[in-house]
């Protein structure tokens, strides 16, 4: 049995739809919501590739600065609703027996502000800030066993990204599981040790090993 899970929070804990946001802003820049999506992800990913050590920058920069970048244009900034998080994920940490780290792409205010919201309560918190890098770089991984206590081996890393959640995790030699929502093939190359389509199927995986 793994001594400890990592675990990612936007789209794997957390819903994270801005199909709503994204289409107004596409409306505003005169493109389709799936480019304006595709071109804003590319930038804000290109930017926080560097952003790392001295020179971190937190997600709510990037963000800004990558859509300026993607469409030079006045928009309008992203509002925040209140955070909902998935059916299963209530379920899942309740039956967990074993230490619990988030490690999120994230900053630390708003992240904590939004567990607080949703009564989530775990062992321990990374973040992108507190790391001053992104997943997939090492750095958020690192600091989470470092919290921990333990190795690659004691843990598995639970989240929906192929490629921020199962590279990252993988390059460090930590097992991964795969939170398949959408039922998408992973990329090529990418391995998950496991794939689920819902947190509380890996429950049976995870109490047996």
């Amino acid at each position: 049995m793994y001594k400890a899970i990592l675990l990612d929070v936007f789209g794997t804990l957390v819903v994270d739809d801005d199909g709503p946001y994204i289409a107004e802003l596409a409306a505003i820049a005169g493109v389709s919501p799936a480019q304006l999506e595709q071109e804003w992800n590319a930038s804000l990913w290109a930017m926080a590739d560097g952003a790392h050590g001295p020179a971190f920058r937190t997600l709510a920069d990037l963000n800004a600065s990558s859509l300026a970048e993607a469409f030079p244009v006045r928009l309008p900034a992203r509002p925040f609703g209140p955070p909902e998080l998935f059916p299963d994920a209530v379920p899942f940490l309740a039956a967990l027996d074993v230490p619990v780290c988030l490690v999120s792409d994230a900053d630390r205010a708003p992240l904590t502000a939004i567990l607080e919201t949703l009564n989530i309560t775990v062992d321990h918190v990374v973040t992108s800030e507190d790391a001053r890098a992104y997943k997939p770089r090492p750095e958020p991984f690192r600091m989470a066993l470092a919290r921990l206590g333990l190795g690659p081996a004691d843990v598995i890393h639970v989240g929906d990204s192929p490629a921020s959640d199962l590279v990252g995790a993988a390059a460090m030699g930590i097992a991964t599981a795969f939170v398949n929502r959408a039922g998408r093939p992973a990329p090529d190359g990418v391995h998950p040790t496991r794939t689920v389509s819902r947190l509380t199927d890996l429950l049976p995986y995870l109490t047996a090993r």
